[in-house]
């Protein structure tokens, strides 16, 4: 398949899926490298950006997911007559904080770190899907184990948890709340 052509199946296949593609999938439904998908999907972006789109493709984890550009976040609702989604609460920004970080966590855990009960924190980002069920412990009861998904990395516009910026040293933080070092 000649070059024009190979990119113009690779974006019709991100764009007609709608949800995030694995670059396994392309690849063999192209019959080409997954390297070689990298290299189109990174080509495409480019020529969106380079022209200033309205769409971009988004690199997540090992997929890729045809966007829309923020800038066009208030025109996209207005016309699809969707209501502005409310911020995070704390509490669920501080359970987020903790899955992201430490998943796959059971709510025992996020509890234990928390203090307080997380039961309707974790429904509100369940049914948010910023987080999903990522199987059970083989443990008595077998609790739920919680992670974070796709959807979680494009709200926070990163492609890979690798990108989660630090967690402060200990020492750090408790010279910074008045504690001994």
């Amino acid at each position: 398949m000649q070059e024009e052509k190979l990119k113009g199946a690779v974006e019709a296949v991100i764009f007609a899926c709608g949800t995030p593609v694995e670059t396994e999938g392309i690849a063999k439904a192209l019959e080409i490298p997954e390297e070689r998908v990298i290299e189109l999907c990174e080509e495409l972006s480019a020529e969106y950006a380079e022209r200033r789109s309205g769409i971009r493709i988004v690199r997540l984890g090992k997929c890729f997911q045809m966007c829309s550009v923020e800038e066009y976040a208030d025109s996209i609702r207005s016309v699809l007559d969707l209501r502005r989604n409310t911020p995070l609460s704390q509490a669920a920004s501080e359970v987020l904080a903790v899955i992201a970080y430490n998943q796959p966590v059971t709510k025992a855990f996020i509890e234990q770190v928390r203090g307080v009960d997380c039961s309707g924190v974790v429904a509100n980002l369940l049914s948010r899907e910023l987080i999903e069920e990522k199987g059970r412990l083989e443990l008595p009861g077998r609790p739920l184990v919680y992670g974070t998904t796709e959807h979680f990395l494009r709200c926070f516009n990163i492609s890979s948890l690798d990108e989660l910026p630090p967690l402060p040293d200990n020492e750090e933080e408790k010279d910074r709340d008045g504690g001994d070092v």
